[in-house]
């Protein structure tokens, strides 16, 4: 009998099983994870579950009985050694299991501050998963002083609810602005001036030399030489993709497990989807790190091994949650020229062109500026620039222009 195996119990893991069965696929599921929980958001961990405005059975992404009623064999604490791919089999500490299809759900994993810096000390965390947050969550009290490394959407959310929580917050960058990276300036300045609105200390331009403490870090040392007094750290760096298992067993990585169109490694009884994966996307390879891309890939992956042939078609977007602001962000800006905004009241959207081209929007507040930008997006159509920027005309005649 067919047997799909799926390693990766997260957002991507749990939608490739679901996905399965509604695709009508008869054989055996095995869907195993590392963490001891069933599959669960992972947003909201460093939000209203953080503030505790959020239970941790509302985190799941579906009930327990779901996998028994689907009858997907649902291995928690299980931790994959490695993979056979001659014989099709992965192997965990208690045995092998043998697979027809192998599906790669391995997600990424925070980076994190080398030991010499004083990485390895108490009290230093990452936001990835819910021990994370779990052995964070203590720290959270009013008037602890906490260091915010990195001023990307994990730091800036981590320091979004610390500020909320009346505790000092420092912000350090090295980037001469917060969200260099990934966002224009425009959108950098609105969540500095919102972010020390609420009394972030942000400091650009600086890296963190060291962090100071025996066990438990009490201080830390940027490069200017500043020593700032400190309770707990958390570091947002960023994220790697979990590529271990993949590149052990032989699959081609390119930033990330290389997959084709369909969502197919090297290996063609293996796949892989979501944070882990790169995948082919308008003449260029990309890998996205978002829920609903793990989504639709994932889904895509299970329709193929079903019988299907879904290439898989990205329509990236993303969202972050700071103080009262939404912001979603529908495309990618790689490789804008300029940047139109728009005003609109507390709203606000800004639009990213290469030449007449419409690449992304950044909406604050703005779900309308969102949703039309990204329908536009999708569908391959751009945006008159002087319309975007009046703030009196109806964004809905883009979609007929």
């Amino acid at each position: 009998m067919a047997h799909v195996v799926i390693v990766g119990a997260g957002q991507a893991g749990s939608s490739c099983a679901a996905k399965l069965r509604q695709s009508g696929f008869q054989g055996d599921v095995t869907l195993i994870g590392a963490e001891p929980v069933p599959p669960y958001q992972r947003p909201p961990l460093s939000k209203a579950y953080l503030l505790g405005e959020m239970a941790l059975e509302r985190l799941f992404l579906r009930p327990a009985s779901f996998y028994v009623d689907q009858d997907i064999d649902l291995r928690l604490n299980a931790k994959v050694e490695g993979i056979d791919p001659a014989n099709r089999s992965v192997q965990l500490p208690d045995g092998s299991i043998d697979y027809t299809d192998l599906v790669l759900t391995t997600g990424s994993h925070p980076r994190r501050l080398p030991a010499a810096m004083g990485g390895n000390l108490k009290n230093v965390f990452t936001v990835r998963d819910l021990g994370d947050v779990d052995a964070m969550a203590p720290e959270i009290r009013k008037g602890a002083r906490v260091l915010i490394v990195g001023g990307g959407y994990i730091g800036l959310e981590a320091a979004a609810v610390a500020a909320t929580r009346d505790l000092h917050v420092t912000l350090v960058e090295m980037a001469d602005r917060i969200l260099q990276r990934v966002a224009a300036p425009e959108t950098s300045k609105f969540f500095h001036d919102l972010h020390t609105g609420h009394g972030v200390d942000i400091r650009t331009a600086v890296g963190l030399e060291q962090l100071l403490g025996d066990e438990s870090v009490y201080a830390a040392r940027l490069a200017d030489g500043t020593e700032i007094e400190v309770d707990f750290v958390v570091v947002g760096v960023g994220v790697a993709p979990k590529t271990h298992l993949g590149a052990r067993a032989g699959l081609d990585i390119e930033n990330g497990i290389k997959v084709d169109a369909h969502g197919r490694t090297s290996d063609p009884h293996i796949w892989a989807a979501g944070d882990c994966a790169s995948f082919p996307y308008r003449g260029q390879r990309i890998r996205l790190e978002s829920v609903p891309h793990a989504i639709d890939q994932a889904e895509m992956v299970a329709e193929n091994i079903a019988g299907g042939s879904v290439e898989y078609v990205a329509k990236p977007w993303f969202w972050s949650d700071q103080y009262d602001v939404k912001l979603q962000i529908a495309g990618l800006n790689t490789g804008y020229d300029r940047v139109v905004t728009r005003n609109a009241g507390s709203a606000r959207s800004y639009w990213y062109y290469a030449g007449a081209d419409l690449l992304a929007v950044d909406a604050m507040n703005d779900p309308r500026a969102y949703m039309i930008g990204k329908r536009l997006i999708e569908a391959g159509k751009s945006a008159d620039p002087k319309l975007v920027a009046d703030p009196d005309a109806n964004l809905k005649t883009l979609l007929t222009a």
